[in-house]
């Protein structure tokens, strides 16, 4: 009896177990055809992704071109068929985003249409240019002195005629070319331009390193007097001269500060014009880099009535030195037009805080931080355990050093 109770508890421990088991491999199956089918899913919609990711557009550039079999490719044979057929491309529409299509989205103002608001130019015609040259040609074979000059090396090539033939020829759009890169233009006449057909002459002293050219560096030092300036003008005619800093305003960016501003020039000569506003110094603030300062000249058609734009001599108030050069053409650009342009670079040296001290009579603004000088303590006559450069901080004529000792 014992016996048969005790196999009825092992068959049922048995079928227990039985079922157990095969709802452990149900569920495995179960559970590992869902992971299949995730896995599956997840394959499906990553290759949907990479091929929306990379659609058919259109060929790319150079794709018949066989990289393997390049000499067959026919040759261009001149440089001039090679920029007809580059201008070509480069005006064909593409599907692509171009550099230009890039630069468009982020600066939609930028490869405008500018104006230009200077003096109309005159040119010759390349016929007389090509004949001018050929018959100087001639005349320098013809002459003995050149020759002999040539052949024993002392010949000098006169600098003047150079810088003459220059300005006539090539000279303004370099200068115009040099503006833009300096963004004079985009600073002080927005969406517009001039070709300064007319040399300008400007030093503020005898020597030549003081002399200003299209973005040469000049301290305030060397410009703290009024300059001399020159140019080539017709007896009768009217002009203005202009000296503006887009740089150094204090409060408005978008603002300039006038430094200089003479009206009604006769004939070229400045000092017989009339003084809107006396000459101020450049005051770069400290920290700021530096600055530029252009000098402008303008074509007057007539006698212009300045009442507006005089400023009081002495004028030592920043707010009445602020100024805009686009504004005080717009109010005279039916009597005036800008013919020469000159301008140079300067930062902050000791000149300039006696401006704004006893020119301007405020403080000077500085904009970055003033290291103190260094402490070093009271020399000892043995050092006991210093290192062994301990006496070069006390070394006469040596500039000290920031370092740890």
């Amino acid at each position: 009896m014992a016996r048969t109770t005790d196999d009825t508890v092992t068959a049922a421990c048995r079928r227990r177990g039985s079922k157990m088991a095969l709802r452990m491999v149900c569920s495995s199956v179960l559970r590992a055809g869902t992971d299949l089918a995730v896995n599956n899913v997840r394959t499906f919609r990553n290759s949907a992704r990479v091929c929306r990711w990379t659609p058919p557009l259109g060929p790319m550039p150079n794709d018949e071109v066989e990289s393997e079999n390049l000499e067959s490719l026919e040759k261009y044979r001149s440089y001039t068929r090679y920029l007809k057929k580059a201008e070509d491309e480069k005006n064909t529409s593409v599907w692509w985003k171009t550099y230009r299509k890039h630069v468009e989205d982020r600066d939609p103002e930028h490869g405008a249409e500018r104006v230009n608001i200077g003096l109309p130019r005159y040119r010759t015609s390349r016929i007389a240019e090509v004949r001018e040259r050929r018959q100087i040609v001639k005349d320098n074979k013809k002459n003995i002195a050149l020759e002999q000059a040539t052949r024993l090396r002392t010949f000098k090539i006169p600098l003047d005629r150079v810088q003459e033939g220059w300005e006539r020829s090539s000279g303004p759009f370099q200068i115009q070319r040099l503006a833009d890169h300096y963004g004079v233009f985009r600073d002080l006449f927005p969406k517009a331009f001039f070709l300064p057909h007319v040399s300008l002459g400007i030093s503020y002293s005898q020597e030549n390193g003081h002399r200003v050219h299209y973005g040469n560096c000049l301290t305030p030092t060397d410009a703290s007097l009024a300059p001399q300036v020159g140019f080539e003008a017709e007896e009768g005619s009217l002009w203005t001269l202009l000296l503006t800093c887009p740089d150094e305003h204090l409060l408005d960016n978008e603002a300039e500060y006038v430094h200089w501003l003479v009206g009604n020039i006769p004939g070229g000569q400045v000092q017989l014009g009339q003084e809107l506003c006396g000459y101020l110094p450049p005051f770069p603030a400290k920290g700021t880099g530096f600055h530029r300062y252009v000098f402008v000249l303008f074509q007057q058609q007539g006698l212009v009535d300045f009442s507006e734009d005089a400023r009081t001599s002495p004028c030592h108030s920043l707010t009445d030195r602020t100024f805009k050069t686009v504004d005080f053409y717009r109010k005279h650009q039916d009597s005036m037009t800008p013919a020469g342009l000159g301008f140079f670079q300067s930062q902050w040296d000791e000149s300039v805080t006696n401006t704004f001290h006893n020119t301007l009579d405020m403080k000077e603004p500085v904009f970055e931080f003033v290291r103190p000088p260094v402490y070093h303590p009271p020399q000892v006559k043995f050092p006991h355990r210093q290192p062994l450069r301990y006496l070069d901080r006390y070394r006469e004529g040596k500039e000290h050093t920031y370092g740890i000792y």
